[in-house]
């Protein structure tokens, strides 16, 4: 990745751990994103047993899960603890003193590219709008994959090439600095998932194209949601007054019928972690094969 787009991980950890209070407030896209990912559920006859929320955020998803799957444990993580905490319930002194047997959800503050579960130890990971925030996406992967039982499930969102695309162009019209965040095509996350080891992984995406009145409004839910530029390429400090004012008349070239608009390209993927060839050989073709001595 070009270090210009590399994303500063404290940085971001900082942005989500400020817009906590004001998350769900603004996170009306990352909700429905969220409930068009589970209805996909629907057609899919699973029953993972231990389900991993990575990047859960104030808990929409994870409660969705839980009461999906009610018999299921569920790891809520997210990199900002300020988040878990938000999605954490508010429980009373003897109900956090039940044996770890009991408990039906936990709560990990950890990084998505570095999940601290052990191999072969998850049914399904469960990711909305998450995977965005990696600096190597292929690492992440190899991460779940590693994390996954064999026929487990990956399922995710994440935000493609033409998100916010009006705000880059109009950024680009005032200098050459990084205003919005690097996304991958979708193409080649799909390239990634097979590189991994996972099998049939099923790939496609949407326009999500949300209204504002002033480019201010744009901004702002932005950073009510954590959402705003965190890559090593962004200018350092404010910008300054006429560079402002000439990016919001370059976004006000936008306006159709009094609103400006905000396009997301919203990726949906979803794969199976396969039985490894060698462990569905027969002893004897393993031994006609020589992989067995």
């Amino acid at each position: 990745m070009n270090s210009e787009h590399t994303l500063d991980k404290k940085q971001l950890r900082t942005a989500f751990e400020r817009a906590a209070s004001s998350y769900d407030q603004a996170a009306v896209l990352q909700r429905e994103i969220s409930n068009r990912m589970l209805s996909r559920l629907e057609y899919i006859k699973y029953q993972p047993d231990v389900i991993l929320d990575a990047g859960s955020g104030t808990g929409y998803g994870s409660q969705q899960l839980a009461k999906r799957y009610p018999n299921s444990q569920l790891i809520a993580m997210d990199i900002a603890w300020a988040m878990l905490s938000h999605a954490r319930p508010n429980t009373v002194w003897w109900q956090r003193l039940l044996p770890l047997l009991q408990q039906r959800s936990y709560y990990v503050c950890a990084d998505v590219e570095q999940i601290p579960v052990k191999n072969e130890s998850v049914g399904m990971i469960w990711s909305n709008l998450a995977l965005q925030w990696c600096n190597d996406l292929e690492h992440t992967f190899s991460e779940m994959h590693r994390i996954l039982r064999t026929d487990g499930l990956v399922m995710f969102s994440t935000f493609g090439p033409d998100t916010l695309k009006e705000l880059r162009q109009s950024f680009a019209q005032v200098d050459a600095f990084s205003h919005v965040n690097r996304f991958i095509d979708m193409h080649d996350i799909g390239d990634l998932l097979v590189h991994n080891g996972f099998s049939t992984p099923v790939m496609d995406m949407e326009y999500i194209t949300l209204t504002y009145p002033d480019v201010t409004s744009v901004m702002r839910d932005l950073k009510a949601i954590g959402a705003h530029n965190v890559t090593q390429g962004r200018q350092q400090g404010l910008m300054g007054k006429n560079k402002w004012q000439k990016a919001i008349s370059e976004y006000e070239k936008l306006r159709r019928d009094g609103k400006l608009p905000a396009t997301y390209e919203v990726v949906y993927g979803h794969a199976w972690k396969p039985q490894s060839r060698q462990s569905v050989l027969t002893p004897e073709t393993r031994r006609q094969l020589g992989l067995m001595g």
